[in-house]
């Protein structure tokens, strides 16, 4: 393993995480709205085909009517609400590296950079979970066509008032369950990837910027291969009435699998894959280089 000649700052990767989720939407986000687009197309009347085939029709078909910037619609909002998230959770991977290290150039071992990623997990399970129950909600109730909430904060307070803060952190174990083991997975397999692509007897901060965009893209594979299947629970029992799932997730999963198999907790697979790839090679390079830049800045924080 390379010696790390930087000190560990969690303040320098809060900035540089921020910064990486910049670069993450902007590269993640045309596919995010063709997947939301192809989710909730409406059904075609009997003799007409689809609105749109499948991914590359739709990216087709959005370009040619609304040129690239209908790609990019809505794209205020995530970019508000995940720069701060990416702030935190690399803030939350640099503190669980430093509180870990019994001395500054300490290397650390795989477990233990998993453990680091997986307190970066729970760092953002407590912005993520208010933030993906409104978003799931706002999100069905305009396919459903039923409007009861008029946007994102009328829907706080409505749920404030229903059930108190309980209701808008619902679904708080899911998150968890999604985020904890995923974030330990995704910088753990960056990080190995990145020893991996190290020739021998160079250093980290020497790797070519296609390494780091391959490292970053499978981190985000490996990411996504274990959030799936708490995703879709997640994501069903977020939008679920009161009441209907008295037991939480288990009663979610009992039903999912009774009546769609098990291969229905890897739905929507190759859509999150297809995004998953370009949107984390962007973030992780968006990091490294604002590390870099950072460091040259002040050497010394």
């Amino acid at each position: 393993m390379a010696k790390q000649p930087q000190p560990i700052s969690p303040m320098k990767n809060f900035f540089a995480g921020g910064f990486g989720g910049v670069c993450l939407v902007f590269a993640g986000h045309p596919l995010d709205t063709i997947k939301v687009r192809l989710q909730t197309q409406p059904k075609p009347k009997p003799g007409e085909s689809l609105l749109y085939a499948g991914t590359l029709d739709c990216f087709k078909k959005t370009l040619a009517k609304e040129g690239v910037k209908g790609l990019y619609k809505g794209m205020a909002a995530p970019i508000i609400g995940v720069t701060p998230m990416f702030a935190v959770c690399f803030f939350g991977f640099g503190l669980g590296k430093k509180l870990q290290q019994r001395t500054p150039d300490d290397i650390l071992t795989y477990p233990q950079l998993f453990a680091a990623g997986m307190l970066s997990g729970v760092f953002t399970t407590a912005i993520m979970t208010p933030g993906e129950r409104i978003k799931c909600l706002l999100q069905i109730q305009a396919s459903s066509g039923e409007v009861k909430y008029a946007g994102p904060m009328d829907c706080v307070k409505q749920l404030y008032k229903e059930s108190g803060i309980r209701g808008i952190y619902k679904g708080t174990a899911l998150t968890l369950m999604r985020d904890v083991p995923a974030s330990g997975m995704y910088f753990m397999s960056y990080e190995w990837l990145k020893n991996l692509l190290t020739p021998a007897g160079k250093s980290h901060n020497e790797l070519s910027i296609p390494s780091v965009l391959f490292a970053g893209g499978m981190a985000g594979i490996f990411n996504w291969a274990v959030a799936i299947p708490p995703d879709v629970l997640k994501s069903r029992f977020q939008t679920a009435p009161e009441g209907k799932y008295p037991n939480g997730f288990r009663d979610v999963l009992r039903e999912l699998v009774r009546e769609e198999g098990i291969g229905s907790l890897y739905k929507g697979f190759n859509a999150v894959m297809l995004r998953a790839f370009p949107a984390n090679a962007a973030c992780f390079l968006g990091f490294e280089l604002a590390m870099k830049f950072l460091n040259w800045l002040a050497p010394n924080l």
